[in-house]
């Protein structure tokens, strides 16, 4: 009991930590609107009058144009799959974007979550290209398929908050999780998650390097600059460089 517990601490221990120092229901407005624009689209899909217009505004199919494709993106992350329960849905956003604001701040957990989505439509497109005859191609029948949910974008953050904050047994259990889906069902979702897993890896690759060239900066800046005094002078000649002569001759 007492290794599974101190594997815990040490592989959820400090995502854990800065959730209890950052977290609270202020700190995730985005999630909560997430949660209830897809409620909403939800509804109105299920409705004669709105099932259209839902369709036409964030269904995403590889037949259809590019321009038409990209601008769909954005809301098709908040549609509900038609073949799955809504609840599903708005449980993976609440628990992981909520997660995944509070740990990444807004502006980086959206960068995340459209990238991972806008990977797995690109692999759409790519995949039917390739035929059913390739390990990574698709059907022709594919191209039909209405590709929406946030799946891909909950897969996508998992991954990246788990490997930001050193929870490496989980960041790596995704993807064997999406590996096993794709063997036991081989269909377009499977395979756009890991298109999505592709893509997050490359961001995370991205933001590793560039944490390690701020903190290599960081090294080699004086010391006055690192504490946070802009001049970079030593503190003495800092504040003394501040003052007037008044103020100068004051002190002697």
């Amino acid at each position: 009991m007492n290794r599974a517990v101190r594997w815990a601490r040490a592989e959820w221990g400090p995502l854990y930590g800065a959730l209890r120092a950052r977290g609270g229901l202020p700190a995730v407005p985005m999630t909560f609107a997430a949660v209830s624009l897809t409620a909403l689209l939800q509804y109105v899909q299920n409705q004669p009058w709105g099932f259209r217009a839902v369709q036409a505004a964030g269904a995403v199919r590889a037949q259809d144009p590019w321009w038409a494709a990209l601008l769909r993106t954005p809301l098709s992350l908040f549609v509900p799959a038609l073949d799955l329960p809504v609840w599903g849905a708005l449980a993976q956003i609440l628990c992981v974007f909520g997660i995944a604001e509070i740990c990444l701040g807004r502006p980086r957990t959206l960068t995340v979550a459209y990238a991972a989505t806008l990977a797995g439509t690109l692999y759409a497109r790519l995949g039917i290209g390739l035929g059913p005859h390739s390990p990574l191609g698709l059907p022709a029948s594919d191209a039909l398929v209405v590709d929406t949910g946030p799946s891909a974008a909950v897969v996508g953050l998992a991954v990246f908050v788990a490997a930001r904050y050193g929870a490496r047994t989980t960041a790596l259990l995704v993807p064997v999780a999406i590996v096993a889906e794709v063997l036991v069902k081989d269909n377009l979702a499977g395979k756009e998650h890991l298109a999505a897993l592709l893509a997050t890896g490359a961001l995370c690759a991205v933001s590793a390097v560039r944490r390690r060239y701020r903190t290599r900066t960081a090294g080699q800046l004086p010391r006055g600059r690192r504490a946070g005094l802009g001049s970079g002078l030593p503190p003495i000649q800092s504040c003394t460089a501040r003052r007037g002569p008044a103020q100068r001759r004051s002190w002697r």
